[in-house]
């Protein structure tokens, strides 16, 4: 899927495995994206199901974030997962935390500075 979109990626159409999601800043541009998405689709002999499709909504979940007009918003549920987790207890739940949190590094001003003595830990016998 990534080679059959290259000249669109990241321009108004993000792929993840076999899922297709177009953005748009208008309803407009939006309609001439799904032209482009479905004919690139056709011409390389792929088909869709309509039962997965969501087509010209204005918010869409994905990949546990919700896209939306106004930006890209983390889904809810998956903060307060991260607010209530219990505190590490090994190396492999320390390393299940940050892979969570890395997620939605974005959202939280600071990251890095933050994470570094979560992330230190991970280094050999530092964990106790």
């Amino acid at each position: 899927m990534n080679t059959t979109f290259v000249p669109y990626l990241r321009k108004f159409i993000i792929v993840f495995f076999d899922d297709i999601l177009i953005y748009s800043k208008s309803f407009s541009d939006h309609l001439e994206h799904l032209k482009i998405a479905f004919r690139t689709l056709r011409d390389h002999s792929f088909f869709l199901k309509l039962s997965k499709c969501s087509l010209a909504t204005q918010q869409v979940e994905y990949l546990g974030h919700f896209v939306l007009e106004r930006g890209v918003e983390p889904v809810l549920a998956k903060v307060e997962a991260v607010l209530q987790w219990s505190p590490p207890t090994s190396v492999r739940v320390l390393c299940g935390f940050l892979g969570l949190l890395g997620f939605y590094s974005h959202f939280i001003q600071g990251y890095a500075t933050l994470a570094t003595p979560l992330t230190a830990l991970l280094a050999k016998d530092s964990f106790h």
